[in-house]
């Protein structure tokens, strides 16, 4: 299973780390995505980096301001949020699958985690 981690509350301009880590599964072996999801809206790509970390692909909302990096010694994956904005604020899920900007794609799923960003 997947685990996202790192949410919170924090104001506008603020910067916020999300870690996605597996248990009982080899990270490396997959591409990683992080979706968001608001209240009433669909689940929306975030961003996405392929198994080995080669290639990544972000949203043009979050261009430019986010940044994915992974380590797959650790096993885990990161989500750096630098600049919020509180059309941030969701829940962000980490999803492990073959690497693309249809959630549908991805097998495994984490709880999620709320990210608030407030005005």
């Amino acid at each position: 299973q997947l685990q996202a981690s790192g949410g919170g509350l924090v104001q506008a301009g603020g910067s916020l780390r999300l870690s996605c880590a597996a248990s009982g599964r080899t990270l490396s072996e997959y591409g990683v995505g992080w979706f968001r999801q608001a209240p009433g809206k669909v689940r929306q790509f975030v961003v996405l980096i392929t198994a080995n970390g080669g290639t990544t692909m972000y949203a043009d909302s979050v261009k430019g301001r986010f940044t994915i990096s992974r380590d797959n010694v650790k096993n885990m994956v990161y989500l750096q949020m630098n600049s919020l904005k509180p059309e941030d604020t969701a829940v962000y899920y980490c999803a492990a699958g073959i690497p693309n900007t249809d959630w549908r794609e991805y097998k495994f799923w984490g709880q999620g985690t709320q990210v608030t960003v407030s005005s």
